[in-house]
C-alpha cells in the first residue's frame, strides 16, 4: 500500500513539469513553422506594448526563439539581448524542476531578496534602455 502512495506522489509532482514541457514543445513546433518577422501571423501580441506602445523586457522573445530554432544567433541577439542571456538560466531551472518532479520530489527555486531585487532592477533598466535607444 505504501508503494502505491509513493507512486501517486511521484505522478503528481511530475505532472506540472511534464505539462509545461509538453506545452512548450507544442508551442515550439508551431513557432518553428510560423515566422513572427512576417505580419499577419497568428501569434499573441505583447499586452504591455499594446497598452503603452513601449517595449517590455520580453518584447522580441518570440522572434528570438524563432531565430534560435533556425540557427540565426545574430538575429536572436538583435531581437532581445537580455532574454537571450537569461534563457540558459531559465532552461536550467526548468530542467531541475522536471528532474525533481520525475524523481517524485517537489522543488521550487529559492531566490533571496537581493537576487529578486537584482532581477527587478535589471528588467527595469533594460526596459528603459531599449525604449530610449530603440530596438
Amino acid at each position: 500500500m505504501r508503494r502505491a502512495g509513493c507512486c501517486a506522489v511521484a505522478e503528481a509532482t511530475a505532472a506540472a513539469p511534464l505539462a509545461v514541457l509538453t506545452a512548450g514543445a507544442a508551442g515550439a513546433a508551431y513557432l518553428y513553422t510560423t515566422d513572427p518577422h512576417q505580419s499577419g501571423q497568428f501569434l499573441p501580441p505583447c499586452p504591455f506594448h499594446l497598452v503603452t506602445g513601449l517595449l517590455c523586457p520580453a518584447c522580441g522573445g518570440t522572434r528570438m526563439v524563432y531565430d534560435l530554432m533556425h540557427g540565426h544567433l545574430a538575429q536572436a541577439w538583435a531581437d532581445n539581448r537580455l532574454l537571450l542571456l537569461a534563457a540558459p538560466f531559465a532552461l536550467a531551472l526548468l530542467a531541475r524542476w522536471s528532474w525533481e518532479g520525475l524523481r517524485g520530489r517537489r522543488w521550487s527555486p529559492r531566490l533571496g531578496r537581493r537576487t529578486q531585487a537584482a532581477i527587478l532592477v535589471t528588467a527595469v533598466v533594460w526596459t528603459v534602455a531599449r525604449n530610449l535607444v530603440g530596438p
